[in-house]
């Protein structure tokens, strides 16, 4: 995708008002890649007070990947409780094993090695590059799909938002571009009550708080969840945390994850078993 001719401009606003507007949170204060790995890991939905309380926490337990490789898988998810999406530690434990067999226990720099690992995607894997190695690397999340879809004042597709991404990006001070950018959108050009009059680049925004917001619908950009409380989902998480406390025998469970429809319950119980989250032996469930 081409160079608009306001790019330029937008760049240099963006990186000066992120030098004085970065909040000082913990993960802006490493570039240890395995640090930088688990705490975005940990972000995605996940509210950044919860984040900065339990990943201190996390990584004296698993400082590294050969820590987190050696454990078992169960006291990774274990650790995890309270963060939410009980898949994501799993996965961060197979990432850890991949990462020991294949990377000789170091978290890769390469995209492509990046996006081989277990539960790392295209954000991920990029952010890790930016935020860690410091190499080259456009991230696109949430705030900065809405940052750039008001910019443009268009709907944008996913293939779109990662090409216009990557053209705004500067060769150098990849670490602070993606930083600003991000936090621009997570202060100033928030998803309900965006502050236009305040943004640094409010001269060379297409939108402007004027008409559609072009951001809603929009790739990257989150959209509403479905109703948590009744779901599928929480009574895994339920199930889950039962687990943490210890084995639950089989009949118990209905009890635990209080629900009667006997059908909906080993629904449950034979997901966790296929995802990896749960073992079942003698009719007794465990984490793994």
């Amino acid at each position: 995708m081409s160079i608009e001719p306001n790019d330029e401009a937008r760049r240099e606003a963006v990186l000066a008002w992120g030098a004085v507007s970065l909040r000082d949170l913990p993960w802006r204060r490493t570039r240890d890649p395995w640090s930088v790995l688990v705490s975005e890991t940990m972000l995605q939905q996940t509210q950044v007070a919860r984040v900065i309380d339990r990943l201190p926490r996390f990584l004296e337990r698993f400082p590294s990947p050969e820590a987190c490789a050696a454990a078992p898988a169960g006291d990774v998810v274990d650790e995890w409780a309270g963060l939410g999406y009980n898949r994501r530690p799993l996965n961060l434990h197979r990432a850890a094993t991949a990462m020991v067999e294949s990377h000789g226990g170091r978290v890769p720099e390469r995209l492509e090695d990046l996006l081989a690992l277990p539960g790392v995607g295209p954000y991920t894997a990029r952010a890790v590059r930016a935020f860690a190695h410091e190499v080259p690397a456009a991230v696109v999340d949430t705030n900065i799909g809405r940052v750039l879809a008001r910019w443009d004042g268009i709907r944008l597709t996913p293939s779109r938002v990662q090409q216009r991404a990557d053209s705004l990006a500067p060769d150098d001070q990849p670490w602070q571009w993606n930083q600003s950018l991000m936090e621009l959108g997570a202060l100033v050009c928030t998803k309900r009550s965006p502050s236009c009059g305040a943004c640094p680049v409010h001269a060379w925004c297409r939108w402007r708080g004027e008409g559609d917001d072009p951001a809603v619908g929009s790739a990257a950009v989150s959209t509403p969840q479905a109703r948590f409380e009744g779901s599928d989902r929480q009574l895994r998480g339920r199930l889950v945390d039962a687990l943490r406390a210890g084995p639950v025998v089989r009949s118990a469970v209905a009890e635990h994850i209080a629900e009667t429809d006997q059908d909906r319950v080993d629904r449950i119980v034979a997901g966790l078993v296929r995802d990896g989250l749960a073992v079942e032996e003698d009719e007794t469930l465990r984490l793994p």
